[in-house]
This record gives C-alpha cells, sequence and structure tokens, in this order.
C-alpha cells in the first residue's frame, strides 16, 4: 500500500490560506467585555434573615442579661446573646457587601457573596 502524503491528498483543494497580520496577538474584543452582573437574590435574602434572627436574639439575650424579664435560669441568658452574635454577624457581613455592591461602590460586587448556583 502506498503511503499517502498530506501535502498531495487534497490536489483539487480550493481553499486558500492567508498570512496573519504580524499585529494580532490571537485575542478578540469580545472575551474581554463584562457580562452584567448577576444578582445572587437567594443569598441576599438568607443574609436578610441571618440578621434578623441575630438582631431578635441579641435584643432578647441582652434583655435577659439585664434582669428585664424575671428569670428563673439566669445561666441560659449568655447562650443566647452568643449565639444572636453568631448568627448576627455573617448576615450584616454579606448585607453590607450587597449594598456597597449595588451602590457600584469600587473594590465591591456580587461575586462576592456566595450563590445557591440555581
Amino acid at each position: 500500500m502506498p503511503a499517502r502524503n498530506a501535502v498531495n491528498s487534497f490536489p483539487d483543494s480550493k481553499v486558500r490560506y492567508s498570512r496573519l497580520s504580524s499585529d494580532d496577538d490571537g485575542y478578540i474584543d469580545l472575551q474581554f467585555k463584562k457580562s452584567p452582573p448577576k444578582v445572587p437574590y437567594k443569598a441576599i435574602a438568607l443574609a436578610t434573615v441571618l440578621f434578623l434572627i441575630g438582631s431578635l436574639l441579641i435584643i432578647i439575650g441582652s434583655l435577659l442579661l439585664a434582669g428585664y424579664f424575671g428569670v428563673t435560669h439566669s445561666d441560659r441568658t449568655v447562650p443566647v446573646l452568643i449565639i444572636g452574635i453568631l448568627v448576627f454577624l455573617p448576615g450584616i457581613y454579606h448585607l453590607r457587601i450587597a449594598y456597597c455592591a449595588s451602590r457600584g461602590y469600587r473594590g465591591y460586587s456580587y461575586d462576592d457573596i456566595p450563590d445557591f448556583d440555581d
């Protein structure tokens, strides 16, 4: 069986080749265009819920600690306050990022908020 030569395999080819210009770097302008930001509504809603629950627990824990309510077991007041702080912090953090991104502040974007990958 004779060996096939790649040059002679398509002798009647109508393909025209041209040399690329020397200033072509292989990139197109479309790949550098930014797409509009995707707003993570579910993550912002979760951050709002965390903020509200944390605020409520901090207020209740503070009132329990101050003795405003009649407490029979005083050892249960500090955990309510600690849990409130632990729930409040991520909520306010992500709400602040969402607010600053919506206002267009430099260095903030919706990409900094974790999304649920709809």
